[in-house]
């Protein structure tokens, strides 16, 4: 198989045959028709993918760890790196990312999701170049569209974390490499540009560091004589990356305490992210979801086929991103820590349409599997399908701080006490309630008994209130706002376990002083539970 994915450079027309079957692969001077599609071959897909991310950005309720980025990038010196530390330094260039652009705009929901939605359009640009340059222009519109209208990267894209800027630095990867495999020589700025992807792109969230061993199967099988260029490259990474190595290593695995055991439910989500037939838990499942799983893992045999009749490293390429993070992923969390298997999924997410897109589409006679009309027909439907996801889940509050914060202040009176747990909660409700619909005054907070307008982190705190502290809470506090959210899972891991028992003793604490009690519920995925104590 090495000897063919690597493929003698030999006449012009042989290599256009590998590459961009429906043209020249180095055209001299491009005619002025050429040059208008290949802009309008990234432009549009751009558009669409920023009319979809910028529509309603800040009409969905931040969550938890959205609360999280805003209050760890509100910090400043020592406590900032603390904060930064005690997630393991996972994320840590994003937060500093937002550290800067809060401390001199502020944190207006618009502005602190903005890089994630410029980062969503920069992946569908990426997206398009990569399957330009591997492929034809055919490919590559095709392959922007249906990026764009992926339901995870539209989310996560109108999301406070550092995900849709980690998949962009991901696609920027590959697109480096691509130039590295297949130029004549090794560009230093190829070289540059690749290694400084893969850094970015770490320092956006760990998984990104799942396509490594990706991108280097590909090198091993198929283009050897680059290895020592791709090799150099990721020893600089691996320099670059000590300190967040450092940070991860002294942390361990605590902060995935709440991701469960691999199960079919967690597969079958992990699928649906990856083919953007919905987003489980956060996105109500809708009858469209099924077909277009169904549909998209039928598509993908088209690629394989494809490949498989005749191999050629651009594909096996995509392919490699696609199984081998994905693998890796399953692997760890089977034998290891498990980890959050949909979420990591977004690593490959790209992957997936520019495989449909090749293998639909490509116009290479000598490994063509459909027509070429049947090819639009199926990408048709599923552009058709994947809007029938993203409809619905447009302002969508799958953890609604929001409408919480609103119905604790149309609600509170003199005398009131709020309480969260975990504290985590004092963060995204504090967002909403300073100046946003209260009464003052606000409730009086006694877990934790921090005064408002202190921003402080309170990430994974899962602090209770000792029987002896429940007496003076009682006597100074008429009635009890007690908040609760991310409290534990019955079928979880035994820290989540344990975190829900300490919230039910808590509940039975109150209980003994307040026997009244009324609640509401906010949201669906990890819904923030209301209770009023009196």
């Amino acid at each position: 198989m090495s000897a063919t994915l690597e493929r003698p450079r030999g006449s012009a027309s042989s290599r256009a045959s590998v590459q961009r079957p429906s043209e020249a692969p180095h055209p001299a001077r491009p005619s002025r028709r050429a040059r208008i599609l290949d802009v309008a071959t990234v432009a549009l897909p751009c558009l669409l993918a920023a009319g979809l991310v910028f529509y309603e950005l800040a009409a969905r309720s931040l969550w938890l760890d959205e609360a999280a980025t805003v209050s760890i990038a509100s910090q400043h010196g020592a406590a900032l790196w603390h904060a930064i530390a005690h997630d393991g330094g996972n994320l840590l260039g994003y937060y500093l990312l937002e550290h800067v652009l809060t401390g001199w705009f502020g944190h207006a929901p618009e502005l602190i999701r903005l890089p994630s939605a410029l980062a969503t359009v920069g992946t569908v640009a990426l997206s398009v170049l990569l399957a330009r340059r591997l492929f034809d222009r055919r490919v590559a519109f095709a392959s922007g569209v249906l990026v764009a209208m992926s339901l995870p990267l539209v989310f996560w894209g109108q999301d406070a974390r550092g995900y849709a800027l980690m998949v962009m630095f991901i696609v920027a990867s590959f697109l480096a490499l691509a130039r590295m495999l297949d130029a004549p020589r090794v560009s230093r700025y190829a070289w540059a540009a690749y290694a400084a992807a893969l850094v970015l792109a770490i320092y956006m969230s760990f998984v990104a560091a799942l396509v490594v061993p990706a991108q280097l199967l590909v090198v091993l099988v198929g283009r050897r004589r680059r290895l020592q260029a791709v090799a150099s490259a990721l020893a600089a990474v691996a320099a670059l990356c000590v300190p967040i190595v450092v940070l991860a290593a002294a942390r361990g695995s605590g902060q995935l305490f709440w991701v469960p055991v691999v199960d079919v439910k967690r597969i079958d989500e992990m699928l649906r992210w990856l083919v953007s037939a919905g987003l489980p838990p956060n996105v109500h499942r809708s009858s469209s979801g099924t077909p277009l799983l169904a549909i998209t893992l039928l598509a993908l045999v088209v690629p394989v086929v494809r490949l498989l009749r005749r191999p050629a490293w651009q594909p096996a390429l995509l392919l490699s991103w696609l199984l081998v993070p994905l693998a890796l992923a399953l692997i760890e969390s089977l034998i290891g820590q498990p980890v959050a298997l949909a979420r990591t999924s977004l690593v490959a997410l790209p992957a997936v349409s520019l495989l449909l897109a090749w293998g639909l589409l490509s116009d290479d006679p000598r490994s063509r599997a459909l027509p070429i009309w049947l090819g639009w027909s199926v990408v048709a439907v599923l552009i058709a399908l994947r809007a029938l996801q993203l409809a619905p889940s447009y302002g969508a509050s799958p953890e609604n701080w929001k409408a919480a914060a609103r119905y604790v202040g149309q609600r509170t009176q003199a005398g009131d006490c709020i309480a969260f747990y975990p504290l985590d909660g004092r963060m995204a409700f504090d967002f909403y309630a300073s100046g946003r619909g209260f009464r003052a005054p606000l409730p009086a907070p006694v877990l934790p008994a921090v005064r408002w307008g202190v921003l402080r982190p309170y990430v994974e705190r899962y602090a209770t209130l000792s029987t002896p502290q429940t007496a003076p809470v009682a006597a100074r506090c008429s009635r009890l706002w007690l908040i609760a959210s991310h409290e534990g899972q019955p079928d979880g891991p035994p820290p989540a376990r344990a975190n829900l028992a300490r919230y039910r003793a808590l509940q039975a604490e109150l209980a003994r002083v307040y026997p009244r009690r009324t609640a509401a519920k906010f949201g669906w995925a990890s819904p923030v539970r209301v209770e009023l104590l009196q």
